[in-house]
């Protein structure tokens, strides 16, 4: 009897437990974390090499161009703010050729750091005369030894831009496919650019011409242009004495036509019309052009230049 009795309190303990653990509520399965990949930080001195990376890299990485839009980048003084932001960046692209004169003032990580027209140093250009002036929020500055404009010539462009590439492929190894892509589209458009300014320029290389600033000697050497440059401001007239010495410079070199690096006020360009001189606007787009990008501008400029060369 008592045999029995443990035997039935066994059945019913082990008949509890059962149904305890079928009507136990499952767990619910914790979701699994997904980590968003943090995108790499380029930092660069000048527009040219953004639109080069921003077109080879197409956001997997962040290219940040700190320079104020007014002014030009190559002679910004950016703030220890900034500067820790370049530091702290992953990658540091400089143009080179003496373009970004506060790099020679701070002290950056020389492994994060690709100059990209170092391939061609032996090819800078010098300027010919040193001029002091102002334009933008740099203050005063001097225009003297290397001309920093080496993007101005497509072929060197190009150069730029491979060297933006391979610092990429550095940097991201595992999007190495789609950065060469890219740079061959980069590449082809390029050396269209290239071949419309020769299309245009072809055969009619000794049309003398002035150039307001000296933006251009690469550009001039690039499709053997007979060029002089001045120092002009596009927003300000000349003094007496400037256009004294551009009359002298037309007794020798009789131009007749002005390229402005930006759109110059009616005043200059009427005054220019007075002493035999029309003008056209080529853009270096060194900084963030008001509208468009770095091709966009160029093909605009292609097709001022027709107003000479046509």
């Amino acid at each position: 009897m008592k045999r029995l009795k443990r035997l039935i309190v066994i059945i019913l303990l082990f008949s509890t437990s059962l149904w305890f653990s079928c009507t136990k509520k499952e767990e619910p399965k914790t979701k699994p974390i997904i980590v968003k990949d943090i995108l790499k930080t380029v930092y660069v001195v000048n527009y040219p090499l953004k639109y080069f990376a921003d077109r080879i890299a197409n956001g997997k990485v962040e290219v940040v161009f700190p320079a104020p839009a007014k002014g030009h980048p190559a002679f910004w003084m950016p703030d220890s703010k900034t500067i820790k932001m370049y530091q702290d960046s992953n990658l540091i692209l400089l143009n080179g050729a003496t373009f970004a004169k506060w790099v020679d003032k701070v002290t950056l990580p020389e492994s994060k750091v690709v100059n990209t027209s170092i391939s061609f140093k032996d090819r800078y250009l010098m300027l010919e005369h040193a001029i002091t002036h102002s334009h933008g929020p740099g203050g005063k500055h001097a225009h003297v030894g290397t001309d920093f404009t080496t993007w101005m010539d497509p072929n060197q462009a190009i150069i730029q831009a491979r060297e933006v590439k391979d610092a990429l492929v550095d940097l991201v190894p595992s999007e190495s496919i789609l950065f060469e892509n890219n740079f061959k589209d980069l590449e082809k458009d390029l050396l269209v650019l290239n071949q419309t300014f020769k299309s245009i320029i072809s055969g009619k290389e000794n049309i003398p011409l002035i150039a307001s600033h000296p933006f251009y000697g690469y550009f001039a050497k690039a499709y053997n242009l007979r060029l002089k440059a001045l120092h002009w401001k596009p927003y300000k007239i000349p003094d007496e004495e400037e256009w004294k010495k551009l009359d002298e410079i037309l007794t020798e070199h009789t131009a007749k036509w002005m390229i402005w690096h930006r759109i110059p006020i009616e005043e200059n360009v009427t005054k220019l019309k007075e002493h035999g001189l029309d003008s056209i606007v080529f853009n270096p787009c060194g900084n963030v052009p008001e509208t468009g990008d770095y091709l966009q501008v160029m093909k605009h400029n292609a097709e001022n230049l027709k107003k000479i060369f046509n």
